[in-house]
This record gives structure tokens, C-alpha cells and sequence, in this order.
């Protein structure tokens, strides 16, 4: 009973942990939401992770692992760069705020194990949330697919974006398959995944969730095909669906592709890469290019960086930026050294999606669901804690048997 009370909080604590990198920024709701509210929900829910894991882990029992070390460090070198005076009060917001996070993982690390649990808990969180933009889309078709963004599905009951709603439903179908080719769940409990997961994917038109998730799924599943059956099946139907709708749908796919965006807006990756050529191009003290100039909110001059990488080098400095790449690097090694199994086809698919995905999405240096990804990673690369020894069995003192007793024995 105690078992499945610290299952539920650790599965509760995880929940609040995806609350809180929900962001408070997003599109305009059908029941206007203060971002101050918004801000308080989602810095509450972190604090009430930490308090819960802290609760389910009185005796600070922490498992050693290489990546949560390095978002220790990342975190280190982040306050460096934060408590300059010019980066604001923000700075310091937000580093307390990527403290409470890592501190969050460092106590749920001991229920690493190298399992699927952490790989359901997610899967559970991000469905719920999908759920809610579904809800939304029924009830308010036109706030749920602004013109402000193109006609795209947004979060009508809780601001979120069309990138967002695309990482979600990418990461859950991906993990849903996997779990499926390995047979840890059955097909109709896959298909209440992944069908309406797919479908708000492509109401995103969001083409790095889509393309991270298939190469992501190529990758895992490649890793599975010498000892899965079923994950060469699965891989040798796609290719023939791929090949078959890229000949009759070619058009369509390559206008949802496009988006209806010029060739010239499209080369320029939606006006990113003048963004990334000015904050390149902007002069750095020395410490700003070792440390950065503090967290903030992922902008350069007022505009989305919207490139994990350049977001770190921005606020975190080319410090960061090592500390990040070593994590990716740490991670995909540990699992190409592991041998074939479920646990490493969905690592390698999350650890593979979030470096796809980071070249035109920031986060992997602060708080957030790449974060949170590449967490479940590591814990399905942990190994298992060792069993503790038996306790060596009760002496059982000898009884004295009479020589008389003895005796009448051996007659």
C-alpha cells in the first residue's frame, strides 16, 4: 500500500513538474487568463513538485547520475551570469525557479531505474494536455485557429502555441509507438494515443515537431529492427506508406509543409536567421561570452531566438553552451553503448527529437519540456539498483540428544 501511495505522489510530482513548463505565453484564450495568474499556477505547481518529492524523500536519497550533475552545473554557471546587476531581478526569478527544477530531479532521480514509469507519467501529463486544446478547438473553433497564426491550432482554454502543441503530440506519438512495438501496452490503448495526437499534429502544421518525430522514430525503431520482429514490420510499412503518400499526396504534403509562406520567407527559417545573424553579430564583453548576460526570456531585441543553442549563448555563454552540448553528447553515448531494448528505443528517440528540434526551438537551457525529455532519457538509461543482500538466515542452536537416544539411532 505504502508502494502505490509513493508511486501516485512520484507520478503527482512529475505532473507538476510538466504544469510548470507550460509557459505563461501563448495565444489569447476563450476566458481571458492574467498571465500574473498563469505565472502564479505554474511557479505554484513548482513548488509544490519539489515539496512532494521532498515528502516521498525525507532521507535525500539521490541516485548518481551524469545528467542532472551537468544541469547542477549549468545552473552554477547561470547564477554568474545572473547576479550582474544589469540582468534584472528576472535573472535571479529565474534561476531560483531552474534551482527549484533541478533540485525537483536530483530527489526523483532515485526512482530511476532504467523502466518505463517516468516514460508513462509523461505520456499520461501531455495527453491531459492535449486533451484541454482539444476541448477547446470544440468548443470555440475560431479561437482555437487564429488568424494570428495562420490558421493554426493553438490553446484556446490554456495559452499555447502551435510549436508547443506539435512538440507534445510528437513526443507522446512516439513514445506510444514504441511502447506498442514492445509490447507494453496493446493496440486500442496505443490508438487513443496516437490518432488524436496526429491529428492536432497536423491542425499545427508544425514542421520541426513533425520532422524531429520522424527521425526520432527512425532512429529508435533502427536501433529495435536486429532484435524486434515487430519493429521490423513497423519499419518496412512505413517506408511503403511514406512511398506511397509521397506520390499520390506529394502536392498536399509539400503545401502543408509550406504553409503558404514565400520561398524566401521559408529559406529564412520564418525571419529566424535575421534574428540569429544580428545577435551573433552584437559586441560581448568578456564575461558576457564566457557566462552570458543572465536567464531571461529567450529574445534578442525584442524577437524570439527560437534556436536552443544561440538562446544559451546569449544568456549563459559559451560556458553553457559546452555544458549543454556534453549533456546531448553524455546521453546519446551512454545509450549507444547500451545493448537493444525498449528503454533505449525511447531514449534514443527523446535524446534525438530535443537535438532536432533545438535548432529552431529554444529551451535546453532553462526550465522546460526539452528539459523534462531529455530527464525521462536519462532515467530509462539509469541501471537498476542493486538488490540489497539477503539477510543471512538465524542460527538455530543445536539440541543436545542423549547418548542414550544416540544410541538406540544407530540400532
Amino acid at each position: 500500500m505504502a508502494a502505490d501511495h509513493t508511486s501516485r505522489a512520484v507520478g503527482t510530482a512529475w505532473g507538476l513538474l510538466v504544469l510548470n513548463t507550460l509557459g505563461s505565453a501563448g495565444a489569447k484564450t476563450i476566458v481571458p487568463l492574467p498571465r500574473s495568474l498563469i505565472q502564479m499556477v505554474t511557479m505554484g505547481s513548482l513548488v509544490a513538485a519539489f515539496a512532494l518529492a521532498l515528502a516521498v524523500n525525507l532521507r535525500l536519497r539521490i541516485r548518481a547520475n551524469a545528467y542532472v550533475f551537468l544541469l547542477t552545473l549549468l545552473l552554477l554557471s547561470s547564477m554568474i551570469s545572473s547576479v550582474n546587476p544589469e540582468s534584472g531581478f528576472g535573472a535571479l526569478f529565474r534561476c531560483a525557479r531552474l534551482a527549484l527544477f533541478v533540485g525537483t530531479l536530483w530527489l526523483l532521480s532515485r526512482w530511476w531505474d532504467g523502466g518505463t514509469t517516468f516514460v508513462r507519467h509523461h505520456i499520461r501529463m501531455y495527453f491531459a494536455v492535449l486533451g484541454s486544446v482539444a476541448a477547446g478547438a470544440l468548443i470555440s473553433p475560431g479561437a482555437a485557429m487564429p488568424d494570428l497564426y495562420g490558421g493554426r491550432l493553438v490553446g484556446a482554454l490554456w495559452p499555447l502555441t502551435p510549436p508547443q502543441i506539435g512538440q507534445y503530440a510528437a513526443v507522446i506519438i512516439g513514445l506510444s509507438v514504441l511502447l506498442l512495438l514492445g509490447r507494453r501496452t496493446d493496440r486500442r490503448s496505443a490508438a487513443v494515443v496516437i490518432v488524436p495526437s496526429l491529428v492536432l499534429l497536423a491542425l499545427t502544421h508544425t514542421r520541426t515537431a513533425t520532422i524531429g518525430l520522424l527521425a526520432g522514430l527512425a532512429l529508435a525503431i533502427g536501433s529495435l529492427v536486429l532484435t524486434s520482429a515487430a519493429a521490423r514490420r513497423f519499419f518496412a510499412w512505413t517506408v511503403l506508406c511514406a512511398a506511397v503518400a509521397a506520390v499520390g499526396f506529394g502536392s498536399l504534403l509539400q503545401a502543408w509543409f509550406l504553409r503558404g509562406q514565400s520561398q524566401e520567407n521559408f529559406s529564412s527559417l520564418t525571419g529566424r536567421a535575421k534574428v540569429w545573424d544580428a545577435l551573433l553579430a552584437a559586441p560581448r564583453t568578456t564575461t558576457e561570452y564566457l557566462f552570458g548576460t543572465g536567464l531571461g526570456d529567450k529574445s534578442f531585441g525584442g524577437l524570439p531566438i527560437d534556436n536552443s543553442w544561440l538562446a544559451v549563448y546569449q544568456e549563459q555563454g559559451v560556458v553553457g553552451v559546452a555544458l549543454v552540448a556534453v549533456v546531448i553528447v553524455v546521453l546519446g553515448g551512454v545509450a549507444l553503448l547500451r545493448p537493444p531494448s525498449l528503454s533505449r528505443a525511447c531514449a534514443i528517440f527523446l535524446i534525438s527529437y530535443c537535438a532536432i528540434a533545438s535548432y529552431t526551438e529554444a529551451g535546453l537551457g532553462d526550465a522546460s519540456p526539452y528539459l523534462l525529455h531529455l530527464a525521462v532519457a536519462a532515467s530509462l538509461l539509469a541501471t537498476p539498483a542493486p538488490a540489497p543482500d539477503p539477510l543471512p538466515a538465524p542460527a538455530v542452536p543445536r539440541r543436545r540428544v542423549p547418548r542414550w537416544a544416540r544410541g538406540s539411532e544407530v540400532a
